[in-house]
């Protein structure tokens, strides 16, 4: 029936259908830098009580440095080590 659209032809692009969500291996290092600051500056102020539970602390221990990755070399290892040290006092403060 030549009188009948093509419903599934390029007449239809430009509808709003298409995937419009962000590519996630496009990453901005700064966005990553604020949220790595962020979580060390958490850390760091946390004197009397663990600033999150045990599972939170794991979850940090692992995520942190996958972050970090996306960061400059010298940058990630920086702030990795920082938090390593704070992972380390926050231990204890879990454990009391």
């Amino acid at each position: 029936m030549p009188d009948e659209p093509d419903l599934f032809g390029p007449s239809q692009l430009g509808l709003g259908l298409e995937d419009t969500r962000p590519d996630p291996t496009k990453v901005d290092p700064e966005e990553v830098r604020r949220e790595l600051k962020a979580l060390l500056a958490l850390a760091k102020a946390a004197q009397d009580e663990a600033p999150w539970d045990r599972r939170t602390h794991l979850y940090h221990q692992v995520v942190f440095p996958q972050m970090a990755n996306w960061l400059p070399e010298d940058e990630a290892e920086q702030l990795c080590f920082e938090f390593a040290k704070e992972l380390q006092r926050i231990e204890h403060l879990l454990a009391a």
